[in-house]
Formats: C-alpha cells, structure tokens, sequence
C-alpha cells in the first residue's frame, strides 16, 4: 500500500537489513493452493484478494541484468524459478507465475510507471518468517508499516523496482469510517513480528503466497480515476493526499496510483525498464468477457496474450482468465 504522512513525497528509509550473500531458498509445491494452512491455528487462509471478480496476476518487469534479477527475487525475495530460457525468466509459488523478467530494458524517460508490486502471503506467521529470512540474509528494508488493513515491508530490487511484502487482516476486521474502509500508515513493530519467526533455514514463500496488488505511477490521480475507475469498472476504495486506491468485489485495493513524484508525467517509452504489464485475472468465463468489452470500448486491442489496455501513462494491462 504505502501510505506516507501528508506532505511526503517517498516512503521513509529504514534501512535495517541488507543483502550481502544469496541464501538458498528451499522446495517449493507445485500444488496450486488458494486456502492454506496457518501453522498456528491449522485454520483455512483465505486470500483476501483473490476474493473478487478481477485480482492481479503476473507483473513483468523489462530488466538490465537478468542473471542478478533473477538470482534476487529467488534467493532474497524466496520466490521458485519456474522457467528460465535466454531473455526471460519467470518466478512465482505454487507452480503460480507471479513476476516475470524480461531481458533488454532500456533507460526510463518517465518518472511514470511502477512504484512497488506488492506480493501477498498468507499469514502473519508466514510474514514473521520472512522478516527472520531478511534478517539472517541482510535484506535492506526501506520501510514496514501497519495499514489497519495489512502489515507490509518495503524494498527495492537491485534494479530500483519497489517490493512490497504484506499480509491482510482478515475482512471483518478491517476498520470503517462512515462505511468506508479506513487505512493509515503507523509504525510495525519489527521486533515483535521477529520474535514470531520459526528458527531454522527458510523455505521460500510458502504455498498460497499470490500477487496481492499492484502500485503505479501516475501522472494525475484524477485520471487515474477516470481510467480504472471510469473506464474498466475498478471501485474508488480510498483518497489520500496524492494517491487513490481501487479495487474489485470490495478489497482495499487491487490498483493504486500516486503522484508523489510523479506529478504531471507524461506517457513512458516504448521498451522502457521497470514495468513491462501486469495482468488482470477474471474470476470466470462471464467476468473475463465483462473486463473485454471494457478494454476494448476503452480503445484497447486484442492479440494471442489476450485483451490489453495501456493507462494515460502507458502503464499496460492484460486480461486472462
């Protein structure tokens, strides 16, 4: 999510670990899993996010270095190399592709374009476990937040590429103002979800870890609006100074986009780094055909990936099923 103090222009630096060597990541399942198991309380997990018409698929991210890329959301992120051939290769859990990395980026010449992907887990637990990975390993994070709504922690790839790592509350208790949901930015006690980290080697994220949403920059949250909102059918969730949150089917947000330092800006270039696309997943065959008409009426195209729409700031989206 990333909420920061009215008048703020980037996320407070918190720079506690950092990465100094790759850690091997262990064994991943390959059984698709969207209800897991808290290790505590052995009750089903339900994922938030993926509880809605659309949720966010893949993010692809065009990079400089694919080998360091790679080796980082592996090693230091946890994610299971799923496939790899010359210019690409793909990470997720569960068999499930949740980043994509494409090879030949070329320079940004636009403040536009992604400001964090945000990967989802399933529990606190499974966050704490990854706080004592970042520990051992020397991750450098850039902030950790309590949204009321979820508990995240920030970073960057090696690339500049925001990351965010984050778990939810469950619905019922997410709190309201007025009816509408209410999120904030405080301080996550750091220590306190360590001390609830198991000992022994990390696995890697486990089973039912997805993509939970994803964060832009734009130009003009206005826009952004009529946009996602106006256009594709996304809910307004939440206005804060400078950044608007949208969703599908009632979560706290699927889509985000700010303007703290992009304010103004114009489209990105064809071949740019950072984002490539994200992808909009339907829920079913009738959501799936909903969203298409939409991206096409909105002056999208259709091709063998499937439907697709850039945003004002060609920031681009494509629809599966």
């Amino acid at each position: 999510m990333s909420l920061p103090p009215p008048g703020a222009t980037r996320r407070a630096k918190i720079a506690i670990f950092r990465v100094t060597r790759p850690v091997k990541a262990g064994s991943f399942s390959e059984a698709a899993m969207l209800a897991v198991q808290d290790s505590k309380s052995a009750s089903p997990i339900r994922l938030e996010a993926l509880d809605a018409p659309f949720h966010i698929g893949a993010v692809a991210l065009r990079v400089h270095d694919l080998a360091k890329l790679t080796a980082f959301y592996r090693d230091a992120i946890g994610l299971a190399l799923i496939h790899q051939e010359p210019g690409l290769a793909t990470l997720g859990v569960d068999g499930e592709v949740l980043v994509r990395l494409e090879e030949g980026a070329e320079r940004p010449t636009s403040p536009a374009g992604l400001f964090h992907l945000a990967i989802l887990l399933p529990s606190r637990g499974a966050l704490a476990n990854w706080v004592g990975h970042a520990a051992n390993a020397r991750i450098k994070l850039e902030g950790a937040s309590d949204h009321l709504v979820s508990e995240a922690l920030y970073l960057s790839d090696p690339e500049g590429n925001g990351i965010e790592i984050y778990r939810d509350r469950p619905r019922a208790d997410w709190p309201r103002r007025d009816g509408a949901i209410k999120m904030a930015t405080e301080r996550l006690d750091l220590q306190a979800l360590l001390n609830e980290a198991q000992a022994g080697p990390y696995a890697g994220m486990p089973s039912g870890t997805r993509m939970g949403h994803i964060h832009l920059r734009v130009g003009d949250t206005a826009e952004a609006e009529a946009f996602y909102a106006g256009k594709l059918g996304f809910d307004l969730m939440v206005r804060y100074p400078g950044a608007s949150f949208l969703s599908s089917g009632g979560y706290h947000h699927h889509i985000a986009g700010n303007i703290w330092n992009s304010r103004g800006a114009g489209a990105r270039g064809e071949g740019e780094a950072g984002l490539g696309f994200f992808e909009l997943v339907a829920r079913d065959a009738g959501d799936f055909e909903t969203m298409r008409q939409r991206i096409l009426a909105a002056g999208g195209s259709e091709d063998a990936k499937g439907p697709s729409i850039a945003d004002p700031w060609g920031n681009r989206l494509v629809l599966r099923r």
